[in-house]
């Protein structure tokens, strides 16, 4: 059974994708680590470059990820799964020196 998922895309990832909020339809429930996977593979190589750490293969570097308003680090952390309704929400990090 399809399911679909509200993303939303905060600061320069909405700049990259040129909108904050779309739905994403999935064939059945999946980890946040399947939906990065699904975002990264369907848009620009900017995006794949700002939102996952290259070295460790990880979007949590660079991103604050939310799923129905808690930080995946409270749940399953790239595991957590997502289902039909849920929203799926990323911030970005900034990184300083």
């Amino acid at each position: 059974m399809a399911i679909k998922i509200k993303v939303r895309l905060m600061g320069v990832f909405r700049g990259l994708i040129g909108k904050e909020n779309f739905n994403l339809k999935l064939e059945k429930s999946s980890s946040v680590r399947e939906i990065v996977k699904r975002l990264v593979e369907h848009s620009s190589t900017e995006l794949r470059r700002l939102l996952v750490d290259l070295e460790l293969d990880d979007p949590r570097p660079n991103a604050l990820i939310f799923v129905n308003g808690r930080e995946i680090s409270v749940l399953d952390g790239l595991e957590t799964e997502v289902g039909d309704g849920d929203e799926v929400v990323f911030i970005p990090v900034s990184h300083g020196g």
